[in-house]
């Protein structure tokens, strides 16, 4: 789903940079999978590995195994995408003032199950009664 950034700050790409590139390094602070590498997870609860040299960035699957490029993110902590507070030497998850993580597309999708699983219920309910007239 594309960015709206008009429920951004207006220098968001410049602190989505920052957070992605200079303080995490270029890798998910979650599970430390670098950004832009081809990785597979044999198993849902393991550790990441490389994909084989050679393996095109489009083979998303050989040999019965799914490949996955990763693509940082930068997730917010709490909801408010307008907070954009955050330490810019390190992540640290108890840090209060922090709002803001570097994270795979993994890791990020589980910080907001939640909010996509409303989001769904939202929608089904919304398609569902979209042609009911007002009462």
């Amino acid at each position: 789903m594309p960015i709206n950034y008009s429920e951004y700050p207006d220098n968001w790409k410049e602190i989505s940079e920052f957070i992605r590139f200079e303080r995490a390094e270029n890798k998910c602070e979650t599970c430390g999978v670098p950004n832009h590498e081809i990785i597979y997870r044999p198993n849902i609860n393991e550790e990441w590995k490389l994909a084989p040299e050679g393996l095109e960035a489009d083979t998303m699957l050989l040999d019965g195994v799914k490949f996955t490029k990763i693509v940082l993110t930068v997730a917010h902590i709490k909801p408010d995408k307008m907070d954009v507070r955050y330490n810019p030497d390190e992540y640290d998850p108890e840090d209060e003032e922090n709002n803001l993580v570097a994270e795979c597309q993994r890791c990020h999708l589980i910080r907001d199950k939640h909010l996509h699983a409303m989001n769904r219920k939202y929608g089904r309910y919304w398609k569902k009664h979209q042609l009911k007239l007002i009462d």
